[in-house]
């Protein structure tokens, strides 16, 4: 086992991304424009850039995310501009 593989705590690898997506963070509060630097099957990471995350938000990827799906994610960590979020559950177009 290499250094790599103990500390890769994943289940799912992860791919680089490097595009933007739509966070929507709740009732009442604008949408905002997200870098996600990361995908896997299971999450995604974030940079925010000054934005507040908030426990759960909905990720909009326009298009093909990879692995990624447009969706509720719940916050699971987060370091400085950061986040990683785990994938919860899939929307209807209708939100």
């Amino acid at each position: 086992m290499t250094s790599l593989d103990s500390d890769e705590k994943r289940r799912n690898p992860r791919q680089r991304l490097g595009r933007l997506a739509t966070m929507k963070l709740g009732a009442g509060m604008p949408p905002r424009c997200v870098l996600v630097t990361n995908v896997s099957e299971d999450g995604v990471r974030l940079l925010l850039n000054g934005i507040e995350a908030v426990e759960e938000f909905v990720l909009l990827f326009h298009g093909n995310g990879g692995p990624a799906a447009d969706g509720i994610y719940r916050l699971a960590w987060r370091k400085d501009n950061d986040v990683g979020a785990k994938f919860v559950s899939s929307i209807t177009q209708s939100t």
